[in-house]
């Protein structure tokens, strides 16, 4: 069973997700009813969120010690990285790609869901 601080870090990302899963949809949302920009701003309001993600975890990050902590650090410094990336370079496309693998397919987990499931079981 994860330690307090991981299972505060779990609960801190599950947040996270909520809110990344709100902003999609009301990015799906704003591109039926009010086209391509109102989606544009979700998806950066949704990286802007990711690439955030590292320092805003960084408190209850660095509180884990050893290898795991190191683990997690490294984590997040990428789904941070890869939000930014998608933030420098304005597309669309990779700012809906964030969270998602190629080989995503509806209902199976996004990356960070499935990074959750994989500190549970640390």
């Amino acid at each position: 069973m994860p330690d307090q601080t991981v299972l505060e870090l779990i609960e801190y990302l599950e947040k996270v997700n909520a809110e990344v899963k709100r902003i999609e949809a009301e990015g799906e949302a704003a591109l039926a009813s009010s086209g391509q920009d109102a989606f544009r701003a979700k998806l950066e309001e949704k990286a802007k969120l990711l690439a955030g993600l590292a320092e805003n975890s960084w408190e209850l990050v660095e509180r884990v010690e050893g290898e795991l902590g190191d683990e997690i650090a490294q984590r997040m410094e990428r789904f941070s990285m890869s939000a930014s990336t998608a933030l420098r370079i304005g597309s669309v496309f990779f700012m809906t790609a964030l969270l998602y693998p190629e080989d995503h397919k509806p209902g199976d987990p996004n990356d960070l869901e499935a990074y959750i499931g994989e500190l549970r079981g640390a």
